[in-house]
Formats: structure tokens, C-alpha cells, sequence
């Protein structure tokens, strides 16, 4: 439908500057030309595009899917490897755990000890005092804890290296999920069996309308300038003047799409009078359309730069999922490494923790051996107090006894001395050699005069061994 039969303007006067007024309005119109080819090349460019897009889009999703399954497999490998390293940690800390509680109670025993000094009773004269550590070789406890250290170092190292082959491979794996998971939402959109969508279709099929209402005005522009043409040339003395304006009609209208070129035919005054009159009313509505189509020219250019930043974005996707399966051929390239590190890490803590477990049944025996000599010291202390007592029981007994021999000698000596006196005088003297004889005297001795005797210690010194022996408070 021509726009220009819409308008109700009246005829003006019929004079040849106004025809030409209107002629030169039209021909300035038709450089509104170029808006109408640019249109036409947008939706070209816009289908190429959407075609394009079709193809990149199928690519896309296609490595999306591969590198998604493939990434799926990656992070089963890395959740094996982790799940190695959280094992092999518990157990690495628990192996520090039950050396540390091993160690404490061998520390204890040394401190021990350390603090329970030798009674100098027990020591030669003039030696300085000594504690029960002094006869110990800490070199042998130094020596194992070190060992044990070398031990602990070399698997915390092996599980440092196996944290860092690791971490190496939840960053590749993290890059690849990045790359993978930046474009979830474009991929819905390229998903056939989405809600969502391209906007690219929608906005070439407002391009194609556009272009063809560009066209359509730009054909009624056409007619305009045409009538435009024919009714100056049917008026007196605007023959010449048509013919000099539509020599230079603007670049890319076709002169035979206009009708400059054609032989004028005889008009009626009915006939021009009507012509006139439609003339007059597509005046009046040149520069609405010549708007129209600027218009709807810019808001392609636009739409065509929402196209333009889409294929852009339809290629960095594409871009980013290629990067993400070059990525994951080198990470599976390096994969067999990640594996083998796997099987290194087990291997040497394997071995490593049958070393601290040797070593640590080492340190029980020591500490067993120590307390064992801590226990035998305090039953030492209490075999001394035992001795002593006995001791003094066995003195006490000669001393009685010393005391009844004396106490016998001096009755038997009396009693010889009463009988002399009694009976002397009327016995003679060699009847019995014996009978001046005084009584016989006895003493007990030490048998061996080499054996010392068993050496002073403090009772409470006793007390606090029997204590530590039997855990009892001894009774006196």
C-alpha cells in the first residue's frame, strides 16, 4: 500500500517553483538509497552469521559434552588421589600421635631418673653425687630418636611431594572446569532442547521485515519523484529544469528505475489536475518516510551489532572449550605421572612406617628397661632397709647373748671362789688339776672380717621406694 495516498493536505497553487521545491525534496529523498542496500547487506550478513553460528554452536556443544565426560574422568582420578592422601595423613598422624604419647612416657621415665639421686652411702667416699641417669646411655635414646626423626622427616616429605602432585592436578582440572563452567548459561541458549535460545533468528527476522518495508518505501520515494518528474515536465518553460535536476540523481538509484529517461506522453487536464493532487498529498509525507526508513536503519545496525557481539562471544566460547580439551590432552598426557606418584607415595610410606614402627617398639623396650631399672633401684633401696634391719636384729642378738656369757662367767667364777673357800682347805691340791682352774670365757666374733657392713640409709628414703614399688604407704 503506498503511505503517501494517507495524507489530506489541499492542493497549492500550480506554479512551476513549487513543482520544483517538491522535485528537489524528492530527489534529496532518494539518497535515503543507501540506508535501503545497507539494509539488504545487513540481512545478508545477518543469515551468513545465523549459519555460522548453527555450525560453531554444534562444534561447541559437541566439545562441551566430550570435555564435561572427559573432566568427569579426571576428577574421579583426583578424588582417588586425594582420598590416598587423606588416608595416608590420618594414619601419618596417628603414627605421630602414638610416637609422641611413646616418647613422653620415655621422657618421663628419664626424668625420672634424672631426679632420684644415688644415696652416697652407697657410693665410694668422696664421689660427687650422681643420679640413676648417670648410669644410663641417653647417646642410645638420642640416637633412636633421631633415626625415628629421619623416619618421620622422609615420610612427611614423601607426603608433601605426593599433596604437591596433587595440587598440581586439582589446578589443571580447576582450569579446565573453569573453562568449562564460565559458559553454562550460553550453552543452555545453544541448546536445541532448551527454553532459551539465539536471539539471532529473531533478530533476522526483523532485519528481513525491515528491509522489505525500507524497500517498499523506498519504491513509493521512487513513484513520488516520478510524478514529480512528469508533472513539471508537463508544465510551460519545466521541461529543461527536470532535466537538469535528475541529471546527477544520487548513487545507487538506477536511472531506469525512474521514468527521466521516458518519452512524455499527452495528459489531459483532468488527468494533470489529478496528478497534481496525489503530488501535493506525497509531498507532504516524504520526510515521515524518508524518517521511517532511518529509522529502521539504525535500529538494524543495532540489532546487527547484537549480532556481531553474539558471534563474537559464539567464538570465544568455542575458543575456550578447545583451550579446555588442549588442556585436558596435555593433563592426560601428564595423568601417568599423577598415577605413578600415587603408587610412590604408598610405596615409601609404607616403608617408612615400618621403620617408625620398628623404632618405636625400640623405644618401649628402652623405656621398659628403664623403668625396669627405676623399679630395681627403689627394691635395692628396700633390700638395703631389709639387710639392715637384719643386721641389727643379728647384733642385737650377740649382744644379748655376750651379755648372758658374761652374766654365766661371773656366776660360775663366784660360785668356784665359794667352793675353794668351802672345801679348799681339805683337798688337796694335785687331787685335780682343774680345780684352781677359773671358768672358761667366750665371745662372738664377725666370721668374716672382710664383709662390710650394710650402709646407713634414711628411712624415709626407704618409704618413698616402697611407695613407688607397691604404690602402699609402709606401716611402722
Amino acid at each position: 500500500m503506498n503511505p503517501f495516498m494517507d495524507s489530506s493536505s489541499s492542493l497549492p497553487t500550480d506554479q512551476p517553483d513549487t513543482l520544483i521545491a517538491h522535485l528537489l525534496a524528492a530527489k534529496r529523498s532518494l539518497s535515503c538509497v543507501d540506508h535501503v542496500y545497507r539494509a539488504d547487506d545487513l540481512v545478508k550478513k545477518t543469515r551468513q552469521a545465523l549459519e555460522g553460528h548453527t555450525i560453531t554452536a554444534a562444534r561447541t556443544i559437541f566439545l562441551h559434552n566430550g570435555s564435561a565426560a572427559q573432566a568427569n574422568l579426571l576428577d574421579n582420578v583426583l578424588d582417588h588421589t586425594r582420598s590416598i592422601a587423606r588416608d595416608g595423613g590420618s594414619e601419618f598422624q596417628k603414627v605421630i600421635g602414638a610416637l609422641d604419647v611413646a616418647q613422653a612416657k620415655l621422657q618421663h621415665t628419664l626424668d625420672q631418673l634424672r631426679a632420684t639421686k644415688v644415696e652416697s652411702s652407697l657410693r665410694p667416699d668422696g664421689e660427687p653425687s650422681k643420679s640413676l641417669v648417670d648410669f644410663v646411655d641417653e647417646s642410645g635414646v638420642t640416637g633412636l630418636l633421631s633415626t625415628i626423626k629421619e623416619s618421620i622427616d622422609a615420610s612427611g616429605e614423601a607426603h608433601r611431594v605426593y599433596e604437591e602432585s596433587n595440587a598440581a592436578l586439582e589446578g589443571d582440572i580447576s582450569q579446565v572446569r573453569q573453562l568449562l563452567t564460565a559458559d553454562d548459561n550460553q550453552e543452555r541458549l545453544m541448546d536445541p532442547n532448551s527454553n532459551l535460545h539465539s536471539p539471532v533468528p529473531d533478530i533476522l527476522q526483523g532485519m528481513e521485515e525491515h528491509a522489505q518495508e525500507m524497500a517498499d518505501n523506498l519504491e513509493s520515494l521512487v513513484k513520488h519523484f516520478d510524478i514529480c518528474v512528469t508533472a513539471i515536465k508537463h508544465t510551460e518553460g519545466g521541461g529543461a529544469a527536470a532535466q537538469q535536476i535528475t541529471n546527477d540523481l544520487p548513487e545507487g538509484v538506477a536511472r531506469d528505475l525512474t521514468s527521466t529517461e521516458m518519452p512524455l506522453e499527452p495528459m489531459s487536464e483532468e488527468e494533470r489536475a489529478e496528478m497534481l493532487e496525489i503530488l501535493e498529498k506525497d509531498a507532504n509525507e516524504v520526510e515521515d518516510v524518508v524518517m521511517d526508513i532511518r529509522d529502521r536503519g539504525a535500529e538494524m545496525e543495532r540489532n546487527y551489532e547484537r549480532v556481531e557481539l553474539y558471534t563474537e562471544q559464539l567464538a570465544e566460547r568455542h575458543d575456550r572449550k578447545t583451550t579446555a580439551i588442549s588442556l585436558m590432552e596435555a593433563i592426560c598426557e601428564r595423568l601417568p605421572n599423577y598415577i605413578t606418584q600415587s603408587h610412590v607415595f604408598l610405596l615409601r610410606w609404607d616403608e617408612e612406617k615400618a621403620k617408625i614402627a620398628d623404632h618405636m617398639e625400640e623405644l618401649e623396650s628402652l623405656r621398659e628397661f628403664y623403668d625396669g631399672f627405676l623399679s630395681a633401684y627403689d627394691n635395692l633401696i628396700i633390700e638395703i632397709g631389709r639387710r639392715k634391719t637384719t643386721e641389727m636384729r643379728m647384733k642385737k642378738v650377740v649382744q644379748d647373748s655376750m651379755a648372758k656369757m658374761d652374766k654365766l662367767f661371773e656366776e660360775d667364777l663366784a660360785e668356784r671362789d665359794a667352793f675353794r673357800h668351802e672345801q679348799g682347805d681339805f683337798l688337796p691340791v694335785d687331787i685335780w688339776p682343774g680345780l684352781m682352774m677359773p671358768p672358761q670365757r667366750y665371745k662372738i666374733c664377725q666370721e668374716d672380717q672382710g664383709v662390710k657392713s650394710v650402709p646407713d640409709i634414711s628411712a624415709s628414703v626407704i618409704q618413698r621406694s616402697i611407695r613407688r614399688v607397691t604404690g602402699k604407704t609402709p606401716a611402722y
